[in-house]
């Protein structure tokens, strides 16, 4: 029985240390303006994201774009130029290798859902490896202000939709006005275990009131 214990806690060990190892990753800067425990309001400097559009329901669309982003920044490019990365990776004569990033973000936009990769701070839209995927572009975000609220478990629609009606009762209560779609960010790779994934909803905000 202690024999299984031990093994039981070393597995979990090894699970939770190789996933701290993933989650080191570049992510998306911003500065928090608010933080209320799992909500905050953040203000987003400009960035580059890889991004691809999608049609399909909402627990599909997720696999099939980023099946597709990570190809692109897996080396399905045309290199530009040798870059010095911000994590160690593999390079060939026919392409180049991207850094992974986080998070992972899906919103809706004109009936299709647009998945995206941030792209690595180092790179401009000049340096960056041309897709070679028609369907994978580039793109410049703007800086912006957005609110987020933070939760872990499973990437279900239903989980998703609860968190997006938080989000929007907590904008209402501290009168802030949505600016755009919101956003279903996710920072850890579908093998991660559901109670450790870190998820988010983010939503664009245009103003904050005088209250």
């Amino acid at each position: 029985m202690l024999y299984r214990v031990l093994t039981a806690l070393t597995v979990i060990i090894f699970i939770t240390s190789g996933c701290a190892t993933v989650m080191a990753l570049e992510e998306t800067e911003y500065t928090i303006m608010l933080n209320d425990g799992d909500f905050e309001l953040r203000r987003y400097k400009p960035h580059i994201v890889a991004e691809t559009h999608v049609e399909g329901d909402f627990d599909e669309v997720g696999s099939v774009g980023f099946r597709r982003l990570y190809k692109y920044i897996s080396g399905n490019n045309r290199p530009q130029k040798d870059i010095a990365m911000t994590a160690p990776v593999g390079q060939t004569n026919e392409a180049q290798e991207i850094a992974m990033t986080a998070p992972v973000s899906q919103d809706q936009a004109d009936g299709h859902w647009r998945v995206t990769f941030m792209m690595p701070a180092e790179f401009t839209l000049a340096t960056l490896p041309e897709p070679l995927d028609p369907e994978v572009k580039l793109r410049k975000a703007p800086a912006r202000l957005m609110a987020a609220y933070r939760y872990s478990g499973t990437w279900s629609r239903t989980r998703y939709l609860e968190r997006e009606k938080l989000l929007r009762e907590w904008l209402e209560a501290n009168g802030l006005r949505e600016a755009g779609s919101p956003v279903f960010a996710r920072y850890d790779p579908p093998f991660m275990p559901w109670f450790l994934r870190r998820n988010e909803v983010l939503i664009p905000v245009e103003k904050i009131s005088a209250s």
